[in-house]
Formats: C-alpha cells, sequence, structure tokens
C-alpha cells in the first residue's frame, strides 16, 4: 500500500502475526527489489561490545524455523570475524531496507547454529563454483594478493574433480530467534509509521512508536 494513500492518521501497519507480516513484505519486495530483497544488515558485536556490521542473504524464515520461537536463517564462514562474534556473543540484530518500497523491518534476538544436516543440504544446494569457493576461502584473513585466492580456488577445484564438494567443518549457519520485530514505514513529511512487536511468552504485544 503507498503511504500516500492511507489515512494520515492511522497506522498502516497492522497489529497481526509479524511472522505473516513479514512474509507480505518480503514476497512485495521480491517483486520491486533490482536485486537481492533478501539481502539484510547483520549486526554482531564482540565481547567487549565493539560492534560488527556487514550484509548476508536471509535463506530460511517463519514460525517454523529454529526451534518453537520461529527464525530467521543465513549461512557463513564460522572462522570469519562475524563467525567468532556469534561464537562468543550470541545477541545480534537484523536490518531489511528496501529502498524501492521505502520500507524498512528491524529483528533483534539470539543467534543458535542449525544442525549439520541442514547445514549441509543447504551448502549442496548452492552452485558447485561457490561451493568450491567457500572450501578455498579463509574468509576475513589477510590475504596478500587476490591471485593467492584464485589459485587456491583452482587448487580445489582441482581436488574435487569428479566427486562431491565436501562442506568445510566451519562452513555453517545460524538462526536468529526474534526477540523484537519492528516495521517501520515511509510517510510524508518524515512523520513515518512505526510499529514493533515484541514477543511475550508464547505470543507477542505490539505497539507504535515515535518516528
Amino acid at each position: 500500500m503507498n503511504s500516500a494513500q492511507t489515512d494520515p492518521g492511522k497506522s498502516a501497519i497492522p497489529a497481526t502475526d509479524p511472522f505473516a507480516l513479514f512474509d507480505e513484505w518480503l514476497a512485495k519486495a521480491k517483486e520491486s527489489e533490482p536485486n537481492d530483497p533478501n539481502a539484510m544488515a547483520l549486526a554482531t558485536a564482540a565481547p567487549d561490545g565493539a560492534p560488527s556490521v556487514r550484509m548476508v542473504l536471509l535463506k530460511g524464515h517463519g514460525r517454523d524455523v529454529g526451534g518453537p520461537k520461529g527464525g530467521f536463517t543465513f549461512y557463513t564462514n564460522a572462522r570469519s570475524r562475524k563467525g567468532k562474534e556469534i561464537r562468543a556473543n550470541d545477541q545480534a540484530a537484523l536490518l531489511f531496507h528496501w529502498k524501492s518500497l521505502r520500507r524498512q523491518i528491524r529483528i533483534e534476538g539470539t543467534l543458535t547454529e542449525v544442525d549439520p544436516e541442514a547445514a549441509t543440504a543447504y551448502f549442496h544446494s548452492r552452485s558447485r563454483d561457490s561451493q568450491l569457493g567457500a572450501v578455498a576461502s579463509f574468509q576475513s584473513s589477510p590475504l596478500e594478493e587476490r591471485q593467492v585466492f584464485l589459485d587456491r580456488f583452482e587448487q580445489v577445484k582441482e581436488q574435487f574433480e569428479g566427486d562431491e564438494v565436501e562442506r568445510p567443518a566451519h562452513w555453517t549457519g545460524f538462526t536468529l530467534a526474534p526477540q523484537a520485530i519492528e516495521f517501520w514505514l515511509d510517510r510524508p513529511n518524515r512523520l513515518h509509521d512505526r510499529r514493533v512487536f515484541t514477543r511475550a511468552g508464547d505470543g507477542w504485544t505490539d505497539t507504535l512508536l515515535y518516528p
């Protein structure tokens, strides 16, 4: 719904199941975003509180993902900076920003690792070159020059020639169990619309926020 077509005195973000609303907004983003509508910023922090953020891709979500509270899943190299921070501090936040729709969703919660079977299944659903690249990369480690990585990729490619690419044990996934999900919608004159859903036992409470 276009924000300009709504009653300015009423919220355009319904007080409903936040997972269902997320599905609705993501489906709309898939119609309008030119690239990676499932891209999200992932914020983590080191034990001393120093934050870091990067873009990752959402690869699973919903009420039945990651346990009874539902969740949002992504995959990564656990030896990367984010992987090490997650191991040390399971608190994290996600941000979806769909510029073409002028919408955002912020999600906060705790991360748990997916089981090895799920990680392997997703790993082998990727293109073969993406699998090989994951094996070849020492993600976040210093690299003398790019050609070193490209040479290593060719070595790994030769190593697995004719065989299934083995998922490295450190290549895995994490699921964020949400404690809060905030929906943000652009409105004229920066009088934006915000509603936050907060976990309350097996359900949710919700409230509007000043922009």
